[in-house]
């Protein structure tokens, strides 16, 4: 039986990924901050989720990262499905702290816990970091400066722990998941090409599975990005982009 922990499973894609892999008979240990929303997961499977709240900004969240193995008996994928962000012009500070302490040093706290886990235990079985990022590291985004600057840490923090792991002989794989637009909470408008939860979700699965080294959700997407990386310096700022 194969064995999952998702970081973020409360709301939006890590609900909808271990929702899921429980239906297909996997173990499941889900992590939020939400009790409620992580026991609505269980009750739906029992049997088959184990829950345990984590704050990842919280220094208790490597310990209780460990505990949540263990009520499953073990870990063979790790999902990191937890970000904040939000559209940002007038650099309101309160905003950027919450997003620092989520997507960088929860962030941070959370991989460098699974990539202890696999190098004590990873030996025969592979195991697999995978973590959503975001396309919006491609290019810092003025209205989502520390979002975008953030995302783009996620992408290097993830390029580092790959090339860790070789020099260590970790056996383990690390998968950045990099979806455009999608309608979860974190969205407070409509933007182009935006993506369903639905529509995400088994291409995320798959890329969980598959271990890619870099995957983007979709291929429209990975067009888009390759394009942002060609725009110079000085046409960029010009540009109208909000986000």
């Amino acid at each position: 039986m194969k064995k999952i922990v998702i970081i973020g499973a409360s709301s939006g894609m890590g609900r909808k990924v271990a929702c899921d892999f429980a239906r297909l008979g996997w173990r499941v240990g889900i992590a939020a901050r939400r009790e409620d929303k992580l026991r609505e997961i269980k009750d739906m499977f029992p049997g088959r989720v184990e829950y345990m709240t984590i704050d990842v900004t919280a220094s208790d969240a490597e310990e209780r990262f460990n505990k949540l193995i263990e009520l499953i008996d073990g870990m063979d994928y790790m999902l990191y499905a937890s970000g904040c962000g939000w559209s940002n012009p007038e650099l309101d500070t309160s905003h950027d702290e919450q997003t620092i302490a989520v997507n960088v040093l929860g962030f941070t706290r959370m991989i460098n816990a699974a990539y202890k886990y696999y190098k004590a235990t990873a030996n025969l079985n592979r195991g697999h970091i995978a973590a959503i990022t975001s396309v919006g590291g491609t290019k810092g985004i003025g209205t989502s400066a520390t979002y975008s600057a953030s995302k783009r840490y996620q992408w290097t923090y993830l390029q580092a722990i790959d090339q860790l792991a070789h020099r260590q002989h970790v056996n383990v794989s690390v998968t950045d998941i990099r979806p455009g637009f999608v309608d979860t909470a974190l969205l407070d408008k409509r933007y182009p090409l935006e993506m369903s939860v639905g529509y995400v979700a088994p291409r995320l699965e798959k890329a969980i599975i598959t271990a890619p080294r870099i995957k983007y959700i979709d291929s429209k997407w990975a067009v888009v990005t390759a394009l942002w990386k060609l725009v110079p310096d000085a046409l960029w700022r010009r540009l109208e982009f909000d986000f």
